[in-house]
């Protein structure tokens, strides 16, 4: 490995101190259920694009692992009563077993057959989500409680509970990248790039795929859970393929395979939701369609890498 860059260094630490501070003061200028939400979705779209941006692989399954570690946490929440650390915790973990099981079966498969498996399998989770008891079918979950964390601060208090909804979006988003940043992130991007090589350099480009697979799943079922907690319920608006679609449009719109892409899309597409729903209804649909071809035509490297693109050009100059 090469020795580390004193300038990369500093713009990891610039980003993290940036993140973290914005995060600190966010909910005393911002509506902080609003963050909250936002936080969640981020999250999301961060553990998609390393599948998408950093492997390759373009899942339309991800509502699979998002909305059913939020039926597991909330069950888990309310009705054996785990405390809600564990409770998002054990979503996680189903959400990496889950992504184990549907890594399994469609990692083999490349391109649309890769796509068009996980999405097969996820619509079996929507089924399973309408039809068992436990979830509520068309009604969800409701009721989940927010309770205490450690048993000490109680989340029912939308400050506290902000404050560690932030601390669980920087502890994933650190996850990943740290993961980006890795050798094994440099195998993943080598496999992206050029699977033939990587395979010709003697890597096992199916476990490193899988093992990519169960960390983003994961990392999605941490986002699922977390929002069962926030809005203490858990619908099947979570686990429709919709979900899926909107988790795409948020990466590709904020710049697939960089590392704030995802979270300024998301921004994006949940401010102009919010901003949008109670003045044009339906339409919002519409707009976040006709915005979707305008990035895929007009700036095909999303917000944020457009940016880099433009202020790279700008030090050249």
């Amino acid at each position: 490995m090469s020795q580390a860059n004193p300038s990369a260094n500093r713009q990891t630490l610039w980003m993290f101190g940036g993140l973290i501070a914005l995060g600190v003061v966010a909910p005393y200028l911002v509506y902080p259920t609003f963050l909250m939400k936002l936080l969640c979705f981020a999250l999301f779209a961060c553990a998609f694009n390393l599948m998408l941006g950093f492997s390759g692989l373009l899942s339309f399954g991800h509502a699979a692992f998002f909305g059913g570690s939020a039926y597991i946490t909330g069950y888990l929440c309310r009705d054996l009563g785990l405390t809600p650390e564990l409770g998002i915790l054990a979503g996680g973990v189903f959400g990496g077993a889950l992504g184990a099981v549907f890594g399994w079966v469609a990692i083999r498969r490349a391109g649309i057959y890769f796509a068009m498996i996980t999405l097969g399998l996820a619509q079996l989770v929507f089924f399973l989500a309408l039809q068992l008891k436990f979830t509520g079918g068309e009604d969800g979950l409701q009721g989940i409680p927010r309770g205490q964390l450690l048993g000490l601060l109680d989340l029912n208090d939308n400050i506290a509970m902000y404050y560690f909804v932030f601390a669980v979006f920087m502890a994933g988003f650190a996850l990943v990248f740290r993961t980006i940043h890795s050798p094994f992130g440099q195998i993943l991007k080598a496999i992206r790039d050029n699977e033939a090589r990587a395979t010709s350099l003697g890597y096992d480009i199916d476990k490193f795929k899988l093992m990519a697979f169960i960390i983003s799943a994961a990392l999605a079922g941490l986002a699922g859970s977390t929002k069962a907690i926030v809005f203490q319920l858990a619908s099947l608006s979570d686990v429709h393929w919709h979900m899926s679609g909107q988790v795409v449009l948020m990466t590709l719109l904020g710049g697939l395979g960089t590392i704030l892409g995802p979270v300024a899309g998301a921004v994006t597409i949940i401010g102009l939701e919010n901003v949008l729903a109670d003045k044009v209804g339906s339409w919002v649909m519409v707009i976040m369609g006709a915005l979707f071809v305008t990035c895929v035509l007009a700036f095909r490297r999303g917000i944020v890498g457009e940016l880099k693109a433009l202020l790279s050009r700008s030090s050249v100059r």
